[in-house]
């Protein structure tokens, strides 16, 4: 039996999928292509807006374990408590007593007392302030001291302390120039009291100060040491010292101002009739680079003609040349150079005679050595 052939319309029908809906062609416009060039893209009309500034990234919430700290959103300022709750209008009030006595050697003259000098009631008590380390360095103590020791000093080392004005303030800035004027006065008044050798002023502005209310004398490109006025009615000399503050810009360590409290020291001395100690000596010393460099060729010239070393390898046949070069040829013991031409006439340092300063050649203890020139020279001659 023949069977049914299919038509050729069921053939060419396509089965449709149930559900997906069909793309609607005919609403999206045909786009015109533009014959050459690049593609433009199409200016925006809208005017532009201004940027608004970007949110901070907010930090992420800490666990709920741990306890946030005030630090974490914002820095707390860390107040130091200096004077363990003594205020400054308290400590303002306050003054810092004199430490002199009769047939001192030194007294130590400041602008007036600062804030820590008032609260700890001693003088210099600055960690920072170099005063008690040069009063060290340069012998004027036999002993490391500080602010606690102030009042053994008079009857111990002969040493003072004052100020040019009582009042406390924090800082010489404080000061006017009224209060400067009669401290210099009352300064002169106390100085004609008691009548130390020496009055050392702790910075240059001190003794500006002094001398224009005293001597009426403004004193132009001041140096450090002894100066030329004593104070009145008095045989008392007048010594400027750099301040021993570490804020001294001229001088910002101890090691720099210890020379001129070397110095004050030496004064003392000579003004007491006491020999200067040679033992110990502040020497200073000077470098001249030209002088160096020079002494420096001399002495590599030297070293380049005559060299011991090269003379031992090669068996004294340099110390044949030297001779007639030189007249440098052994050295004794003595250290002296030797001109005897014995010394010379072997071409060996091996019969140099005991005692010199060379006993052995090098080529002696290498045997091969001296073997192998003999051979060289023959086949050269």
């Amino acid at each position: 039996m023949m069977t049914a052939v299919p038509s050729m319309e069921m053939m060419t029908e396509q089965p449709t999928l149930e559900g997906i809906p069909e793309a609607n062609i005919a609403q999206e416009p045909p786009k015109e292509v533009k014959k050459g060039g690049r593609k433009r893209k199409a200016k925006a009309t809208e005017p532009k807006q201004p940027k608004k500034p970007a949110a901070k990234k907010e930090k992420p919430a800490k666990s709920k374990g741990k306890q946030e700290k005030i630090t974490d959103t914002f820095k707390v300022k860390r107040k130091v408590d200096r004077f363990n709750g003594v205020s400054e209008a308290e400590l303002l009030t306050k003054t810092l007593p004199d430490i002199l006595t009769f047939d001192l050697d030194i007294v130590i003259i400041g602008i007036n007392p600062g804030l820590m000098a008032a609260y700890k009631g001693h003088h210099y008590p600055g960690p920072g302030n170099h005063f008690w380390k040069c009063l060290f360095m340069s012998g004027l103590s036999n002993e490391q001291l500080n602010h606690m020791d102030d009042h053994t000093l008079p009857h111990k080392y002969g040493i003072g302390f004052t100020n040019m004005v009582e009042r406390t303030t924090p800082g010489s800035k404080d000061l006017s120039s009224k209060e400067f004027r009669e401290g210099g006065r009352i300064l002169m008044q106390k100085l004609q009291k008691y009548k130390p050798r020496i009055a050392a002023f702790n910075g240059k502005c001190i003794y500006e100060i002094f001398s224009k209310e005293v001597f009426g004398i403004k004193v132009k490109n001041l140096e450090f040491g002894l100066q030329p006025h004593k104070v009145p009615d008095t045989e008392t000399l007048c010594y400027v010292m750099p301040s021993s503050s570490a804020r001294c810009a001229q001088f910002p360590r101890a090691q720099d101002k210890v020379h001129y409290y070397i110095k004050l020291k030496d004064l003392r001395d000579q003004l007491k009739g006491i020999a200067p100690n040679m033992e110990v000596q502040e020497v200073q010393y000077t470098f001249d680079l030209q002088l160096a460099q020079e002494d420096a060729k001399k002495m590599a010239v030297k070293e380049e003609k005559y060299d011991p070393g090269y003379e031992a390898a090669y068996g004294g046949a340099y110390c044949d040349r030297a001779l007639y070069d030189t007249d440098q040829c052994s050295l004794s013991s003595n250290g002296t150079a030797g001109s005897n031409p014995q010394y010379c006439k072997g071409s060996s340092f091996s019969e140099v005679p005991n005692g010199q300063w060379m006993t052995q050649s090098f080529a002696d203890q290498i045997p091969e050595f001296n073997a192998g020139m003999t051979q060289e020279k023959e086949g050269s001659m």
